[in-house]
């Protein structure tokens, strides 16, 4: 297919995607800085097509925060509380299971685990999170704990991020999710989220993980001090890891939440940064098979839209989404399989119903 270009600054860029070769940051900048959005769109479509054809995935999932105790500090979150602080609250193993069984149906197949840094607890409390649900759900997949949460554990436990690794797969851990990234530079981290895991050492977790034969995913949360230098090295730094281990399942760009509700547009990520952003993201990694349009943070139009901007995935149902709630986001905290299917179907694409592992459960 020919890609009618307006900027003739993409012909080389369109060039290399075309012959498969991988494209620079230097190359992502332009992309970013182009004016002619829709040739970029159409390059992230034809590579999303080369690799799932029109097939979009979804799952039904619950999303699940055992404790919003935490010790961190991260400028973004409107989560976290303070031991003691009113609206704090830690799960026990009743409070969890009578979370899940008020909020289950019987298509769910996957717990999305992710809670504060509670240093009130010890690691065996979230080790027994795990045991608990996978006791009385043995066929729920467990995505639970993030690459920054698996540093805080081992700091907790005085045990190396493998050893909690290998105690977290024992008690039925399945797979851990890509929060925790952020944007992966120090300049970023230092200001935003200074006493959560480094790059070096949220890379390092997840690239543990996949020596133990976990399949994982991967975040970016952009749209506040970030710069478009720093997302490409962010997608730079994964795709290194990735031709390394080949253990990423699906790349999700978070779009960032204002931390008020009201807060007006001039606060928010814009349509086009986020359309571009999917479709770039879809360039530049190219050893990824999925991106993910996350419709918590984006919406469902944007969502539909961002399915021929490169993405191949829209997540799930979550049930009740807590963490970008507990700030500005203004979508539902849950969506329906049936709004999923029409979403995808909305974008003539085919919805395919999938596992945690993007094992087909059904095509609609």
């Amino acid at each position: 297919m020919a890609t009618l270009l307006q900027d003739p600054k993409l012909a080389a860029i369109s060039e290399k995607v075309r012959n498969g070769e991988r494209l620079t940051i230097e190359d992502g900048l332009l992309l970013y800085d182009t004016p002619d959005l829709l040739s970029v769109a159409q390059l992230a479509n034809e590579v999303n097509e080369k690799k799932n054809g029109d097939n979009v995935y979804f799952i039904e999932n619950m999303y699940i925060n055992p404790t919003n105790v935490c010790e961190a500090s991260c400028s973004f979150c409107g989560f976290k509380r303070k031991p003691g602080e009113e609206g704090a609250y830690t799960m026990d193993s009743d409070d969890l299971l009578k979370y899940v069984s008020d909020r289950w149906n019987d298509n769910i197949k996957e717990f999305h685990i992710v809670g504060g840094h509670n240093n009130e607890v010890p690691f065996d409390y979230y080790l027994d999170t795990v045991r608990t649900l996978k006791k009385h759900y043995p066929d729920v997949t467990v995505k639970a704990y993030t690459g920054a949460e698996i540093e805080f554990f081992a700091r907790i436990a005085g045990l190396s991020m493998k050893e909690v690794l290998q105690e977290l797969i024992k008690a039925g851990l399945d797979t851990l999710p890509g929060g925790g990234a952020e944007i992966l530079t120090e300049r970023y981290r230092a200001k935003m989220s200074p006493e959560k895991a480094s790059t070096d050492e949220w890379l390092e977790a997840h690239e543990i993980a996949h020596g133990l034969g976990l399949k994982t995913h991967a975040t970016m949360l952009y749209g506040s001090i970030d710069t478009y230098e720093e997302r490409l090295i962010h997608m730079d730094r994964l795709r290194q890891l990735q031709d390394k281990t080949n253990g990423y399942m699906v790349f999700i760009p978070l779009a960032m939440q204002p931390r008020k509700l009201n807060a007006g547009l001039t606060r928010r990520t814009s349509a086009f940064d986020d359309m571009r952003t999917i479709a770039i993201s879809r360039l530049m990694l190219d050893n990824f098979d999925h991106i993910k349009a996350y419709w918590i943070n984006i919406g469902p139009q944007l969502t539909q839209m961002a399915l021929t901007f490169g993405s191949s995935d829209i997540h799930g149902t979550l049930i009740e989404e807590r963490i970008s709630h507990s700030v500005g986001a203004l979508t539902s905290q849950g969506i329906t399989r049936k709004e999923l299917i029409h979403m995808i179907k909305g974008a003539n694409k085919v919805p395919v119903e999938r596992d945690t592992f993007y094992n087909v459960i059904k095509t609609y």
